[in-house]
């Protein structure tokens, strides 16, 4: 077999052969048990093998589009917020936040850099492979100042994004893992890059659970050359 050729085929068409070659496997079973009843030995024989050979292609096939399928959606990622700033003063910056739904929100942040986090709850191995998405909760914006000394003495902003009294799965999944069998680690993650007026920045989270945040192309060079030079 061409492993290179199988390992090019698109997931979905792997799927679907593995669930035709199932489908013969059964077929070759019933076959396989009228020889067995009318006592034909050596036809029972080759069916026998058939069959086997065909149950092994289902589990190459399942697996490998399953396998596939679980490497890809570890590179996807899915937007969570995009970020624009407006420099107040120095050290001093307004952010609009816009999600995906359409939903935005103005707050105002102290420092040099802007830092994100989230919860993220990861699943085990099988649900993994399955597709099953990880889960997140956006937890809070800060500020953050790129001196340390500056970072222990200055004012400090902490936007939270959760809401007293919500239902929390998270939570519920650590407080009582038992109802969740399936699930992996509950972790914080984040992620952080410098402020600049006018400038705009995309979060997303990958299948990992990472979260990445990147700037367009105007503030990356904004960035690079903060006098503009």
């Amino acid at each position: 077999m061409d492993w290179s050729a199988l390992l090019r085929m698109p997931m979905t068409v792997l799927l679907v052969l593995a669930a035709v070659f199932a489908l013969i496997t059964l077929a070759q079973l019933v076959v396989l048990r009228r020889h067995l009843h009318g006592r034909r030995r050596l036809a029972a024989s080759w069916r026998a093998l058939l069959c086997l050979l065909c149950f092994a292609l289902t589990l190459l096939l399942g697996g490998t589009g399953a396998a596939l399928r679980g490497y890809r959606l570890l590179g996807e990622e899915a937007p969570i917020v995009d970020i624009d700033a407006r420099i107040l003063s120095p050290q001093r910056w307004a952010l609009t936040l816009s999600w995906p739904d359409g939903s935005t929100r103005q707050v105002q942040l102290a420092g040099d850099d802007w830092r994100i986090e989230a919860i993220v709850l990861k699943w085990k191995l099988p649900a993994l492979l399955a597709g099953v998405p990880p889960l997140y909760r956006l937890d809070r914006l800060s500020g953050r100042y790129d001196d340390p000394v500056q970072e222990t003495s200055a004012p400090r902003t902490v936007i939270s994004f959760g809401e007293a009294g919500s239902f929390d799965l998270l939570r519920l999944g650590k407080k009582y893992p038992q109802w969740f069998p399936e699930i992996d680690t509950v972790y914080g993650s984040g992620a952080f890059l410098p402020l600049v007026d006018q400038g705009h920045y995309s979060v997303s989270l990958m299948r990992t659970g990472a979260l990445v945040a990147r700037p367009d192309e105007a503030t990356e060079q904004r960035i690079s050359h903060p006098l503009g030079g």
